[in-house]
């Protein structure tokens, strides 16, 4: 499963105990795989500002989970034609050990073996300025996101509303791609070619009667250029005086003139118009997709597939050229800012995660600090009730009253506001990986 429960109990003695019979229960039942989740010793500051800083991460919490499912989907829209290799880019590189950090780690690793990350976040600064600079990072990335999937979308818009005009039929759709300029009489004082769609049954009617729809038509001037499952669309020259008298017989014989005169540098401009929106929109995401297939490793005992990325410059040893083009070069410069930003975020997220657990265990626990984190991964879906019920065991003591409500989750306690999902005995946080459902 791609869910997790991130808990904490008290650090003392009973509690540790009590983390144990967790441990053996889950383990023997099969219910969950868990690890230790290591928060650093954060400067606590007053009681007062753990509040209000309880609060703002909830808030921040929810705002960095909303960006990067808006990131994930906005990779799915990107690569269209190859959304099978999405999930393979979104990842979280870097944050582990330094020695990891050139490696391409996938996102449920780098939650299970999360590690602070003192260079960006300093846990010796007040918590107040950690959450601040995350706070700041996310807005920005969140600014950026905004103004580059509106720019594509824009693009993505024009190019949809050209190609909508090369497909429909031959009254609506362009004709730029059809005609060409051997079709019409160009640069005559006197004379024009019309454009007349013709319905297939009347192809006969058409030929025998367009010389005389009008005086002045050009005899065996009609040609036909272009068909759809409706009809033709036929050329027919005559003298210009006559348009309208022409036009005229032409509906009355359920002939329809098309209004189209031939613009040679009109057409060539729509015709690089899309071109170039073709190009804009391949050049944001190109087709040779980073994929975690080759020089896998893993780590002990996770069986975590990772991918050594080295040095961009340098092939890999017993590489082709070849292959190194199907593992990430000649990306769009729109997917590999979505790959970078999606990273910084969801790392900046799951830190988010650390804090709640650490400001919510002193506040539950009080002082000195002492509590231990744990990160339970339940093995399936059918195995959450029976895991709550294991957790509500073994820590019912921290909280009888909370233990109790939870027992009958039909049960309504007056005045309680929170709803059994909301509060347990110990400190419950969950984190959900299924981004892209």
């Amino acid at each position: 499963m791609s869910e997790f429960w991130l808990i904490s109990a008290p650090g003392d003695k009973e509690n540790l105990q009590a983390l144990e019979r967790m441990n053996t229960v889950t383990s023997k039942s099969n219910l969950s795989h868990n690890t230790k989740f290591t928060i650093p010793d954060f400067k606590v500051g007053t009681l007062d500002s753990l509040v209000g800083l309880s609060d703002e991460l909830a808030k921040l919490d929810i705002f960095a989970e909303s960006l990067i499912r808006r990131m994930a989907q906005s990779v799915v829209e990107v690569m269209e034609d190859a959304k099978g290799k999405v999930q393979e880019n979104l990842l979280a590189n870097g944050g582990l050990k330094e020695k990891m950090k050139c490696l391409k780690i996938d996102l449920t690793s780098f939650v299970t073996h999360f590690e602070w990350d003192m260079a960006k976040y300093p846990a010796k600064q007040p918590l107040v300025s950690v959450v601040d600079t995350l706070a700041k990072q996310l807005a920005q990335i969140e600014t950026d996101l905004k103004s580059r999937t509106a720019a594509y979308n824009t693009l993505k818009t024009n190019l949809e509303n050209l190609e909508k005009k090369s497909m429909g039929n031959l009254f609506t759709r362009t004709l730029s791609d059809i005609v060409s300029k051997e079709d019409f009489v160009l640069d005559s004082e006197y004379l024009i070619t019309l454009l007349v769609i013709v319905p297939k049954p009347s192809y006969v009617k058409w030929q025998k009667t367009y010389e005389s729809l009008s005086d002045m038509v050009v005899p065996r001037s009609t040609k036909l250029i272009a068909e759809d499952k409706e009809g033709g669309l036929f050329t027919v020259t005559l003298f210009r005086k006559v348009i309208d008298d022409f036009k005229t017989k032409a509906k009355e014989n359920k002939f329809t003139v098309r209004e189209f005169y031939y613009d040679e540098k009109e057409i060539k401009r729509e015709r690089e118009e899309m071109t170039r929106l073709l190009s804009d929109k391949k050049q944001q995401y190109q087709t040779s997709c980073v994929a975690l297939k080759k020089g896998s490793s893993t780590f002990p005992d996770h069986k975590v597939k990772v991918t050594p990325l080295g040095s961009p410059d340098r092939p890999a040893a017993g590489q082709s050229v070849r292959e190194r083009e199907s593992e990430g070069e000649g990306e769009g410069p729109l997917l590999r800012w979505l790959k970078v930003n999606f990273s910084e975020a969801f790392i900046a997220w799951i830190h988010i995660k650390a804090l709640r657990v650490f400001v919510e265990s002193v506040l539950r626990y009080g002082l000195p600090v002492n509590f231990q984190a744990v990160l339970l991964q339940p093995h399936k879906k059918s195995c959450t009730k029976r895991l709550r019920e294991v957790l509500n065991s073994v820590f019912r003591h921290l909280d009888e009253v909370a233990a109790a409500s939870i027992l009958d989750a039909s049960v309504e306690i007056p005045g309680l506001q929170l709803s059994n999902q909301d509060y347990f005995p110990y400190v419950y946080f969950h984190i959900d990986l299924s981004l892209l459902n």
